[in-house]
This record gives C-alpha cells, sequence and structure tokens, in this order.
C-alpha cells in the first residue's frame, strides 16, 4: 500500500503521498484550511484524501498524520489542540477509518520529525531529540532507537516545562511553561502588548505575522532582537536541564524560529554548553551536538509514514 502523509493544525494540512517504499510521489504540499469544529478538520482531512486517491485509483493508500499537540498513538486519539477552538477529544483514527476504510494511524508531530530523523537521516546516533520551536514548543526523544512516550504519551515536552513559575498563564493550565516565554506565539504576544502601547510604531499590533516578525529581526529591531535573545536563552536553559537527566548528545532544532538563524543557535548552544558532564576532551562523536535540523520539509512529513515500519517491526520482535 501506499502512504498520504499529513501533517495537521486547525489552519493547515500539509501532506506528501509516498510509495510502498516510503519514497516521495510527486511534490509536497500546503493547504490552509479553515475547520472551526473537528468535524470540519475531519472533512478536510477526507477531502484531501479523496483527492489523492483520485489521481492513482488503482492504489490502496493508507493515512499516517502527524497532530499538533496531545496525542495518544494506541487510540489515534487527538486529546488537546492548543490552535484548535473546541477543548474535546477527538477520534481521529477510529472515524477516518470508518469513513474512508482504509487504514489510519496517529500521533503528534514531534514523533513525526523523530521518526524522520532516525530513518532518513544518515550517521543519527540511537539517542537523539527533535525539537520543534514554532507556534508552540514540541519535542520528542528517541533513547536507544526507540521514541520515548511514557505511560501519558506527555513525555518529552519540554515547552511545559516550567521556566518561570509566576509567569503567563499557559494552554495546558499551569503557569511559566517554556512555550509562553520562548515559542513563536509568545513572541509574537510580546510584540503586539508592546506595539499597542507605542502610538508612533511603524507596525499595526494586528498585523505582526510570523513573517513580519523574523523580519524586523533581521532588520536589527532592538526590542524584537531582545526578546528572540531572552526565548533562545530559555530553551538552551530547559535544554541545560534534560541534558544533564537524559545524557542525549544529539539535539536537531526544527519550526519556523528556526529563521531567526546562527545567533539564535548560539544563544540555545550557549546556556547547553555548561553541561557538567560533557568534558571539552570527550570525543566528537560523543560530546554535545546541536543543530538545525537538514531533512527536507517533504522528508519531515513522511516521517509519519514510518509509524507503519515501527509497527511491522514490532511484531517481528
Amino acid at each position: 500500500a501506499w502512504t498520504l502523509c499529513m501533517n495537521i493544525t486547525p489552519t493547515s494540512i500539509e501532506y506528501q503521498l509516498a510509495d510502498a517504499r516510503l519514497l516521495a510521489v510527486d511534490g509536497h504540499q500546503h493547504l490552509p484550511i479553515d475547520a472551526p469544529t473537528p468535524q470540519a478538520l475531519l472533512e478536510a482531512i477526507v477531502e484531501c484524501w479523496r483527492r489523492i486517491h483520485r489521481l492513482y485509483p488503482q492504489h490502496s493508500i493508507n493515512l499516517a498524520l502527524g497532530v499538533h499537540g496531545q496525542v495518544d498513538p494506541v487510540t489515534g486519539v487527538s486529546q488537546t489542540m492548543p490552535q484548535a477552538r473546541w477543548k474535546t477529544p477527538i477520534e481521529i483514527k477510529y472515524l477516518l477509518e470508518e469513513q474512508l476504510g482504509v487504514q489510519v494511524r496517529v500521533d503528534n508531530d514531534c514523533v513525526m520529525l523523530a521518526l524522520a530523523e532516525k530513518w532518513q537521516h544518515q550517521g543519527i546516533q540511537p539517542d537523539f531529540c527533535v525539537i520543534n520551536v514554532d507556534y508552540g514548543i514540541g519535542s520528542s526523544f528517541v533513547i536507544n532507537d526507540q521514541i520515548y512516550r511514557g505511560s501519558l504519551y506527555g513525555s518529552g515536552q519540554i515547552g511545559h516545562t516550567i521556566v518561570n513559575p509566576d509567569g503567563r498563564a499557559c494552554d495546558c493550565g499551569r503557569y511559566g511553561c517554556l512555550e509562553t516565554v520562548a515559542s513563536l506565539s509568545a513572541l509574537k504576544k510580546q510584540a503586539r502588548m508592546w506595539l499597542k502601547t507605542q502610538p508612533e510604531a511603524q507596525r499595526s499590533p494586528e498585523q505582526l505575522t510570523t513573517a513580519s516578525l523574523i523580519e524586523a529581526w533581521e532588520q536589527g529591531d532592538v526590542h524584537i532582537r531582545a526578546w528572540v535573545d531572552s526565548a533562545a536563552n530559555a530553551i538552551g536553559l530547559s535544554l541545560y536541564n534534560f541534558l544533564n537527566i537524559l545524557n542525549i548528545n544529539q539535539i536537531w532544532l526544527y519550526g519556523r524560529s528556526c529563521a531567526f538563524g546562527e545567533q539564535w543557535l548560539e544563544s540555545i548552544v550557549k546556556q547547553t554548553g555548561f553541561n557538567p558532564f560533557d568534558h571539552g576532551d570527550t570525543p566528537r562523536a560523543h560530546a554535545t551536538q546541536i543543530g538545525f535540523g537538514k531533512l527536507t520539509r517533504a522528508q519531515q512529513l513522511m516521517g509519519i509514514g514510518y509509524l507503519y515500519v515501527e509497527e511491522q517491526l514490532q511484531t517481528l520482535r
């Protein structure tokens, strides 16, 4: 069977079709959607699958979905989706299998990135971590070649480590999570609040987008530079704590925040550079490496298709 690999949020569907060997068929596509309800989201996914199936009617095409937020990969239920207007869980796997009559696998979008790295990055180590710094901050850890999930499937959510107990309320219900200070949505919120106090400002708070935030940063806007730098420091500090606990040596960063470039990365690395267990004389292969992920977007999307491969391997064990 072929696999249609998708990354799903309430505002967009990105997809890449892959053949039975998980090699890309055609290019990857990005569809803006507006899903005010779970039903609307499911309809958008179904419509997308049907369109692809009409192009290749001779093939059976299964679905693999990387979903933003907390997911139970066993039942295929999306438990919480922070960007969504609804707060109820969605039985994505069950409902789509019923409607389409194909197999469906669902997991978190950071697991998608971790599987993409594990299966498509030559020379990846058996222990590594991917961090997606975008609207929110997600992460996934691979330990001894296995995705580390924990019993509640929220394990490795670095975005919800608390960096300031007296900080802002987070979507998860707690206060001062890393996501509330270092994600793109947090940076935009900070910039909007500041712009509202500045009648002379060139930018309108309402029209501030991720692209305009990055552009202002590139143009050297003093305030935005300071906020982005402080966000990078917070990420570095959280990583430092994780590194001390898990002793993972490879960390790959993904997400639109990577557009802040080398300077942002250096601020993160500087904070983690004080790992007391990582001596300067450690062989290069074992010293902590933190860098930008190098997989193309099509490769990232195909990562979720490897859920089927991992499942097959489990049955062989």
